[in-house]
């Protein structure tokens, strides 16, 4: 497929690297710019825009940090900045960081978690195949031999609802999902270690996981997704550690 070349218009001089990254993610969002396409050099790209090479030097440094562009030195084909894929766990880093600077408050995140996680479990309940669901069952197994160990019940907890979302085979479900649950570890650890009645907790939240399990295998996706959403707000009720107000 052949594009126009981007229509590359000058731009503010006040802090103008940002700027620089806008005009960039402009042509990128317009389809202008797309994977594998190479930016103009760096004088020619300073010219078009009317900025100094140092304000396009540094918008480039930002967005290669960010991933969104690969640069190359040298000569040949891949001598120069190019658009780059992003792949699917770094955009889920971007998020939880975003995430846990933002301060999302807590019925937000509850809210999220359950309009995500009602959408993956139907999924997986409808199209996934035994092993896609091998990693939901290891995560289960995982879950049953941590014993006393909070942090390995909270790292097997939360491949358990990660394992589900990568199973359901929307790739944006499960980068978002990831990327919540990420931001949630550290305090859902906290609020595990708060918790007197450690074996009475792990019992009611396993015996919810092995059902929303069972509606997944069976391929009863509304009952997958009504036990989803029970599991969640009932989880977070039983974690008053959790309703601090934000996601940190």
């Amino acid at each position: 497929m052949t594009l126009d070349p981007p229509e590359w218009r000058p731009v503010a001089r006040t802090r103008t690297y940002q700027l620089v990254i806008s005009a960039i993610e402009e042509q990128i969002l317009s389809g202008s710019l797309r994977v594998g396409d190479a930016l103009p050099p760096e004088r020619d790209l300073a010219a078009r825009l009317e900025v100094s090479r140092p304000a396009v030097r540094e918008a480039l440094r930002v967005l290669e940090a960010q991933g969104v562009v690969t640069s190359g030195t040298g000569s040949g084909p891949r001598a120069g900045t190019f658009v780059s894929a992003m792949p699917a766990d770094s955009l889920a880093h971007f998020l939880r960081l975003h995430m846990a600077l933002t301060n999302f408050e807590f019925p937000e995140i509850v809210e999220a978690r359950v309009l995500l996680e009602r959408s993956s479990v139907s999924l997986a309940a409808r199209d996934a195949d035994a092993a896609a669901l091998a990693p939901v069952r290891a995560a289960l197994a995982a879950m049953d031999t941590a014993g006393e160990d909070r942090a390995a019940f909270n790292d097997a907890d939360t491949d358990f609802h990660t394992a589900i979302a990568e199973a359901c085979g929307n790739r944006l479900v499960t980068t978002v999902t990831v990327a919540i649950r990420g931001a949630l570890r550290a305090g859902i650890l906290a609020a595990f270690e708060e918790i007197e009645d450690w074996p009475a907790l792990t019992a009611v939240l396993q015996q919810e996981h092995r059902a929303i399990f069972a509606a997944i295998e069976s391929g009863d996706a509304e009952r997958a997704a009504e036990l989803t959403e029970t599991h969640i707000r009932g989880a977070y009720r039983r974690l008053p550690g959790l309703h601090s107000g934000t996601i940190v």
